[in-house]
C-alpha cells in the first residue's frame, strides 16, 4: 500500500522552496506553483507530493490537467 499523500503548512512550503510568501502567491495566481488546498474553515495546506514535484523542477512544473501554452 503506498504512503498517503501528507498536507503540508505555509512555513514548511516556504523552507522547503525557499520562496518568500509573496512570491509563492504571486505564483499561484500565475499558475507555476501548485495551490493550497482548503483543509478548515481558516487553514490551508499543500500535497507533499505536488511541493516535491515543484522543487525536483520548478521551471517545467503543470498543475495535472493543465495544458502547456507554448
Amino acid at each position: 500500500m503506498p504512503d498517503p499523500d501528507r498536507i503540508i503548512r505555509l512555513r514548511t512550503v516556504l523552507a522547503r522552496t525557499g520562496l518568500s510568501r509573496s512570491t509563492l502567491y504571486r505564483k499561484i495566481a500565475e499558475g507555476t506553483f501548485p495551490a493550497q488546498l482548503r483543509i478548515s474553515v481558516h487553514g490551508a495546506g499543500w500535497r507533499e507530493s505536488e511541493i516535491d514535484r515543484w522543487v525536483a523542477d520548478p521551471v517545467e512544473w503543470r498543475a495535472e490537467g493543465q495544458q502547456d501554452a507554448r
